[in-house]
């Protein structure tokens, strides 16, 4: 299959999806996630046993595309329930593919571009990479990316990431378990390679059920959340602060909430 925003290559049992719009910083389009969905899909179905995400350029994931971000401005509750549940498709097809996955983050993964980095069951990135969920900051509620979060890091960590929307660095990534391993620029597909070889030893069938178990462990719990988060993501784009936070953001101004 032939993708506009994203590469997918095959080499032995690795498959390596690389976000493929580096000149805006592999922005997530709604354009991208129905890249990302189709080649997961198509990894899963392949003889590849290891999934690898990467990203060209200097940036992992930036988060929302800009123009998809100002199209959001006048949507109806009806296509925002939409689209907050494409995403969750996004997020659950990755947190929940059947085969071992390895994110290797080349440098800023940003909001849902954090999500994508974090979903994966490993996570290595470069010394450089900046991770959050900044979504507080412009007017949205970090709904989705939360259900998961708090499975991660626990919950205190994850109130002040989220919260305070800040940034945070590779380092601290790794020092509260979000992220694996740091890798110099240099080395980084090289280890996820290495990684990846090193599961491609173990026993297929038993990956899929490990996987398929830990899956299942989650589920209902996140059935539950998600459902709300949806609800949350959708209605956060109805109030005053949602606009202006995207109105400031776009205008690269100080937004001035209202709280309403």
């Amino acid at each position: 299959m032939t993708y506009k925003t994203l590469q997918l290559a095959f080499d032995s049992s690795i498959a390596t999806l690389t976000l493929n719009r580096p000149e805006k910083r592999n922005a997530i389009s709604y354009e991208l996630i129905e890249d990302l969905l189709h080649a997961l899909d198509e990894v899963n179905k392949s003889s590849a046993r290891v999934l690898i995400l990467t990203g060209a350029g200097k940036a992992f994931s930036s988060g929302m595309d800009l123009d998809n971000l100002k199209a959001l401005i006048g949507r109806t509750p009806e296509q925002n329930l939409e689209d907050s549940r494409t995403m969750v498709s996004l997020f659950r097809s990755l947190y929940e593919f059947p085969k071992p996955t390895i994110a290797a983050v080349n440098g800023a993964a940003i909001a849902g571009g954090t999500g994508l980095a974090l979903l994966c069951d490993f996570t290595l990135a470069v010394p450089e990479a900046k991770f959050g969920y900044t979504e507080v900051r412009i007017g949205f509620v970090p709904a989705i990316v939360s259900t998961f979060l708090l499975r991660q890091v626990g919950e205190k960590i994850a109130r002040d990431l989220l919260l305070t929307g800040r940034l945070f660095d590779a380092a601290e990534a790794l020092k509260i378990g979000a992220v694996n391993e740091i890798v110099p620029p240099e080395k980084l597909l090289v280890r996820a390679r290495e990684l990846a070889a090193q599961l491609i030893e173990n026993s297929p069938l038993s990956l899929f059920q490990t996987k398929r178990l830990l899956t299942d462990h989650a589920r209902a719990e996140l059935d539950s959340q998600i459902e709300a988060a949806i609800r949350e993501n959708a209605g956060i784009r109805q109030s005053a602060d949602f606009r202006e936070g995207i109105e400031s953001f776009l205008e690269k101004r100080k937004p001035k909430w209202t709280g309403r």
